[in-house]
C-alpha cells in the first residue's frame, strides 16, 4: 500500500519559539523555488521571518505566509534593509539562526565572514566569497573557527553530495591527487548535443530558450562560474589557490565581450566557424568536445575545452549532467566519479534547505 503524501503547510509563525529561524536574501528563480519547500511538512521546524530581493524586504509575519511572497515582494515591503532582516532573527528567539543567501551578489557574499562571525549560521548558493579571491576564502575561514557553520552545498553541483564526500575523506586521513570534470549544465548540455550537424549558434539559442543558460550566455560560456567551482572544491581540499592560478579558456572572442546581450545575442553566428573547426579535428582523432574542468597534483588548474576520447567519463554524459571524477591517495586505481544533474532551480534549493535542516 503506497503512502499517502503529507498535504503541505504553511511555516509555522507563531506560539512557541521554532528551532531555526531563517532569513531569504534573493527570491529569484533558485529564491522562489526554496521558498514552495519552505510550505511543505518537510520544513516544518523552520520559521521564516524575514525574506528579501533586492530592493525590498519583508518581514511581517502575515505577509510572509502568503504562498505568493516573491510576487508581494515585487510591489510591498520596507526598502532593503539588512540590519532589519537581523533583527527579525534575533527576536525569533530560535536557538539556530541562519541567513540563506540565494542570490549572485558580490556584495553580500562579502559579508558572509561578518555574518558567521556575530553569531548566524550562513547557508549559501552563492560562490562569488568562497570561489573568488583567496583573501575572502581566508577570511571565511577564520570566522568558522569561531563556531559559525557554512552550508554551501548548492555552490557545488546543486547539491550533488561533492563537497561534503570531499570532507569526509580527508576527515578520514585521505587527499585529494587530481580532479577532473564537467562542473556547467549549460555547458554539459550544449556539449553533450554538438555533434557538428546544427551549429553551436542554434544550439546555444535553445538552451537559453529551455532556461539552461543564464539570460545573459556569456556568463556560462565565459567559464568563469566553471573557475569558480572548481576554486571551491580545490580549496576545500587544501590547495591554498588565488583567482589567478586558474587558467580559463572560455568560448566568447574579445569581438563578443563587450556588447550588450541583445547585440551579443544578434551575432552568435559569430561562435560557429571556430567551434565547427575543432569538432571535426576532434571528430578526425575519434574524440568528442567538451568543457572540462582540471586539477592536476601540483595544484595547476584549468577551465576550457577539451578533446575527450570515447571512452571517457565525461564523453557519456546526459542532459545537464554535472560530473566529478576525484583521484585520491585511496581512490587511485580509478577515480570516485560523482553524476547527476547539476543545474536547476529545484535541485539547488534542496540543496539549500538541506543544509539549514543540517543545522538542526
Amino acid at each position: 500500500m503506497s503512502a499517502v503524501p503529507a498535504d503541505p503547510v504553511l511555516f509555522p509563525r507563531s506560539g512557541s519559539a521554532p528551532a531555526i529561524a531563517v532569513v531569504l536574501l534573493g527570491t529569484g528563480v533558485v529564491g522562489g523555488a526554496l521558498l514552495k519547500l519552505l510550505n511543505t511538512s518537510s520544513a516544518s521546524t523552520l520559521r521564516l521571518v524575514g525574506a528579501a530581493n533586492s530592493r525590498r524586504q519583508q518581514t511581517e509575519p502575515a505577509r510572509l505566509a502568503q504562498r505568493n511572497l516573491r510576487e508581494q515582494l515585487n510591489q510591498h515591503g520596507a526598502p532593503r534593509d539588512d540590519a532589519g532582516l537581523r533583527a527579525a532573527l534575533d527576536a525569533s528567539g530560535a536557538p539556530v539562526r541562519v541567513i540563506i543567501d540565494a542570490t549572485a551578489s558580490a556584495t553580500l557574499a562579502a559579508r558572509h565572514a561578518e555574518w558567521l562571525a556575530q553569531g548566524y549560521h550562513v547557508v549559501t548558493a552563492n560562490k562569488a566569497l568562497a570561489g573568488g579571491e583567496l583573501s575572502g576564502w581566508r577570511a571565511l575561514q577564520a570566522a568558522l573557527a569561531q563556531g559559525g557553520r557554512y552550508g554551501d552545498s548548492a555552490t557545488v553541483g546543486a547539491g550533488l553530495p561533492v563537497l561534503s564526500t570531499l570532507r569526509r575523506l580527508r576527515h578520514c586521513g585521505d587527499a585529494l591527487l587530481t580532479l577532473e570534470g564537467v562542473f556547467s549544465g549549460s555547458l554539459s548540455w550544449l556539449f553533450n548535443q554538438y555533434d557538428g550537424r546544427r551549429p553551436f549558434s542554434e544550439l546555444l539559442r535553445e538552451a537559453r530558450q529551455l532556461g539552461y543558460t543564464e539570460p545573459d550566455p556569456r556568463s556560462d560560456l565565459s567559464g568563469e562560474d566553471v573557475a569558480r567551482k572548481l576554486l571551491i572544491i580545490a580549496r576545500n581540499a587544501g590547495y591554498a589557490l588565488g583567482t589567478d592560478e586558474v587558467q580559463v579558456e572560455g568560448l566568447v572572442p574579445p569581438s563578443l565581450r563587450a556588447l550588450d546581450t541583445e547585440a551579443f545575442m544578434a551575432r552568435l553566428d559569430e561562435l560557429d566557424a571556430a567551434l565547427a573547426a575543432r569538432h571535426a579535428e576532434a571528430s578526425s582523432r575519434g574524440c568528442v568536445l567538451r568543457f572540462l574542468a582540471c586539477l592536476n597534483q601540483r595544484g595547476q588548474a584549468r577551465v576550457g575545452l577539451a578533446e575527450v576520447p570515447l571512452t571517457h567519463p565525461a564523453a557519456r554524459l546526459y542532459g545537464t549532467d554535472n560530473q566529478f571524477a576525484l583521484t585520491t591517495t585511496r581512490y587511485n586505481t580509478q577515480p570516485l566519479v560523482i553524476q547527476g544533474p547539476g543545474a536547476g532551480p529545484e535541485v539547488t534549493a534542496q540543496a539549500l534547505l538541506g543544509d539549514v535542516l543540517a543545522l538542526g
